[in-house]
């Protein structure tokens, strides 16, 4: 990767701990590096399926090479290079999404999977042709946002999750913050997708009671947690 200002090759696994890094210290959603928190080492060994002691060991290299700023028992923070990085796979990851769905028909709930494998190998080259085939989209097929090519995050409004909704109120599914293939499936199944309405009717304890179009479900809490709506107001059409 030849954009960033950190010009030290980095193997597969220092791209991996950076984003994941940035991934769990925004709250799995996209925001400027001085609105992140640090991220424990416990959280960062239960993602990556490895031993706390492997990730400490990664966490002291990145930190030498001035990509964290890591101190045990107080958990890691990126700096603005490791931000820059971690925000470039970023990129290639979901413009390879948005361009395995859009070109060649992958399921949003296949995608995933194929760009973990392919977001390290492809030149600067081939992720502008991507972007310029793609017309340079601002969000993925799970409305994820995309940093553009100068590694800048675009305009994002405020979005809740659905548990978080009251009754009563409706909006646009802005992101679906899952990869599970079923729960994406069964969403698809649903009609909730990315700027999809809905109209939240209750929330209880089974889950959220919604109005989808003419249909209406009981999501459960564990499907309802992974959508987040842009409310729509409507005193905002009614100015």
């Amino acid at each position: 990767m030849n954009r960033t200002t950190h010009h030290t090759p980095l193997s597969e696994a220092q791209e991996d701990y950076l984003k994941q890094v940035l991934l769990l210290g925004s709250g799995e959603g996209m925001g400027r590096l001085e609105d992140t928190l640090p991220v424990s080492t416990q959280s960062l060994a239960d993602r990556m399926q490895v031993k706390p002691a492997s990730v400490t060991g990664m966490l002291k290299k990145l930190a030498e090479l001035g990509l964290v700023e890591y101190e045990a028992y107080r958990g890691v923070r990126l700096t603005e290079a490791g931000y820059k990085v971690a925000l470039e796979v970023l990129r290639h990851h979901r413009l390879i999404e948005a361009y395995l769905h859009q070109a060649l028909g992958y399921g949003w709930e296949e995608v995933h999977a194929e760009a973990e494998k392919l977001e390290h190998h492809i030149s600067e080259a081939f992720e502008q042709r991507i972007a310029e085939w793609l017309g340079h989209p601002s969000h993925d097929p799970h409305g994820d946002v995309i940093p553009s090519a100068a590694l800048e995050l675009p305009p994002t409004t405020p979005n809740l999750r659905l548990v978080a909704l009251q009754s009563g109120q409706h909006g646009r599914v802005a992101r679906v913050a899952t990869q599970d293939q079923d729960a994406l499936n069964l969403l698809a199944r649903l009609g909730l997708k990315p700027g999809a309405t809905l109209h939240l009717l209750e929330q209880g304890a089974e889950g959220s009671r919604i109005q989808v179009g003419g249909q209406r479900y009981l999501l459960p809490t564990s499907l309802a947690q992974v959508l987040w709506i842009q409310i729509e107001e409507d005193r905002d059409a009614n100015p």
